[in-house]
């Protein structure tokens, strides 16, 4: 089946290789190394992230290619599996004109809810159930949080629930005490970014501070002060 790809590639401008090469041209230019989506063998946990290595791509390399060449180019990466046989029956669908695609995110919207579907929400569900902080900054940890939200199924209060789980229980308990309540995802992100950046300025102004006074003779050091986190 691949080889039947590779050889429709090939009827409509060249195989994969040139086909990239004359559509990068074509789309303004760009010059940009982008990195191509690992195959994808069928797996739910992993449909979300091929989609998404797949639609940046797409836009950054072949943003003017037609959406047939589109879609054989993500079928290429489609492989092993049960996705195999899924493939072939899309490939004889399309050949046979029973079936045609308006735009290619028509196309990976029908790719994802056949491989993701309730499970994949299963999965991220249970991603975000374990997320925590740990060492890692607040803007480091909100960005993995979000990526794991999408597509779990969580959304207002609950999401916000497991937001104050995941975070160092001394930002949790400033921000609880706030005397304005938080009453959006958003205002979490944003008050918890704060105060753990503004702790993390303080706690390198006092390690600067206190190595000038070891540097000139000073008292030794002294405990530091009990940390948000």
């Amino acid at each position: 089946m691949q080889a039947q790809i590779q050889a429709l590639l090939v009827a409509m401008g060249g195989a994969t290789g040139g086909m990239e090469r004359g559509t990068a041209e074509v789309s303004r230019g760009y010059q940009m190394e982008v990195a191509k989506p690992a195959i994808f063998s069928g797996e739910a946990g992993k449909v979300g992230g091929f989609v998404t290595a797949c639609r940046l791509y797409l836009r950054m390399k072949m943003r003017e290619a037609m959406v047939e060449e589109q879609v054989f180019w993500v079928l290429s990466h489609v492989q092993r599996g049960s996705a195999d046989v899924w493939k072939e029956n899309v490939m004889e669908e399309l050949e046979s004109g029973k079936m045609k695609y308006e735009t290619v995110e028509e196309f990976l919207t029908v790719l994802k809810k056949k491989f993701g579907g309730g499970e994949e929400e299963a999965v991220k569900a249970a991603e975000l159930r374990k997320l925590e902080q740990g060492g890692r900054t607040m803007e480091e940890f909100v960005q993995e949080f979000k990526r794991a939200a999408r597509g779990s199924g969580y959304e207002g209060w609950p999401l916000i629930e497991e937001f104050k789980r995941g975070i160092n229980g001394g930002i949790q308990r400033k921000l609880m005490e706030s005397e304005n309540p938080l009453t959006s995802i958003e205002l979490w992100y944003k008050r918890a970014t704060a105060l753990d950046r503004n702790w993390r300025e303080s706690k390198k102004e006092e390690e600067r501070l206190q190595g000038k006074k070891e540097l000139g003779g000073g008292a030794p050091k002294q405990e530091q002060r009990q940390s948000l986190p």
